[in-house]
């Protein structure tokens, strides 16, 4: 069954689909007054049956029935070094696949892309809308939030709003003696909001690991394997999966 999001809904009044998922409804799917489908708003999911075609726009009323939320029960915010290529692409796509609450690109000491902040709000309305396909492809209550890039001293000041910070730092996996990542993540039980720092290519840099380290951050170990940039998000989130879902 289709799935889409909208603002607030107002129970007083019908639901109204419009732009480009009232297109993919009637244009892609072809449906018709008197089929299902899943309505999204407020971290909450209707099964609702289609009343009615207004226009462009399409109206849907709530059937009664609700689909329990699949989501995490832990917030989890991805900032990840800005990679090269189309590597944020993906890092957006599977993290909400895996279940992230929010991701926030950050200009890492070491990140060979700059940000075009002329062409910025376009690139980030791109990622938002990736977001979007992907929670809805994934059967989410919640699309995630891609930030725009923030420098890291603003990725600083805001760490210190998060219950529990974490840095993937390549470092920690070469040590010997070593707690593990599972360790971890257990640790974490009974907490709300999580950040998770990952470098771009060539990993995060010595001073902003230690900027990170004073403010009360603690290293994680991916494993003794060396991951990519794009993997390593994918990694952790995949073991919080399994340890609480």
């Amino acid at each position: 069954m289709q799935r889409y999001f909208v603002d607030q809904v107002d129970d007083s009044a019908p639901i109204r689909i419009s732009g480009e998922d009232a297109k993919h409804i009637t244009k892609v799917m072809r449906m018709q007054v008197g089929d299902e489908l899943i309505v999204v708003h407020s971290n909450v999911a209707d099964i609702c049956k289609i009343t009615l075609f207004d226009e462009l726009d399409v109206i849907v009323e709530k059937t009664g029935e609700q689909i329990p939320s699949p989501e995490l029960p832990i917030h989890v915010t991805i900032a990840c070094g800005l990679p090269k290529g189309d590597k944020l692409d993906l890092i957006v796509q599977k993290s909400t696949e895996l279940g992230v609450f929010q991701i926030t690109p950050f200009e890492a000491a070491r990140s060979i892309v700059k940000w075009d902040h002329k062409k910025g709000e376009k690139k980030q309305q791109r990622l938002q809308k990736i977001a979007k396909e992907a929670a809805e492809q994934s059967h989410r209550t919640v699309i995630p939030t891609v930030e725009s890039p923030i420098t890291f001293k603003q990725l600083l000041a805001s760490a210190k709003s998060y219950d529990a910070i974490f840095i993937a730092d390549e470092e920690d996996a070469k040590l010997e003696e070593r707690t593990t990542l599972k360790e971890k993540i257990k640790g974490l039980t009974g907490l709300s909001n999580v950040l998770v720092v990952f470098g771009p290519e060539g990993g995060i840099d010595r001073k902003e690991s230690s900027a990170l380290l004073e403010v009360g951050a603690k290293t994680i170990s991916l494993g003794p394997r060396i991951l990519r940039t794009e993997t390593a998000p994918l990694y952790f989130l995949a073991a919080i999966s399994y340890e609480f879902e």
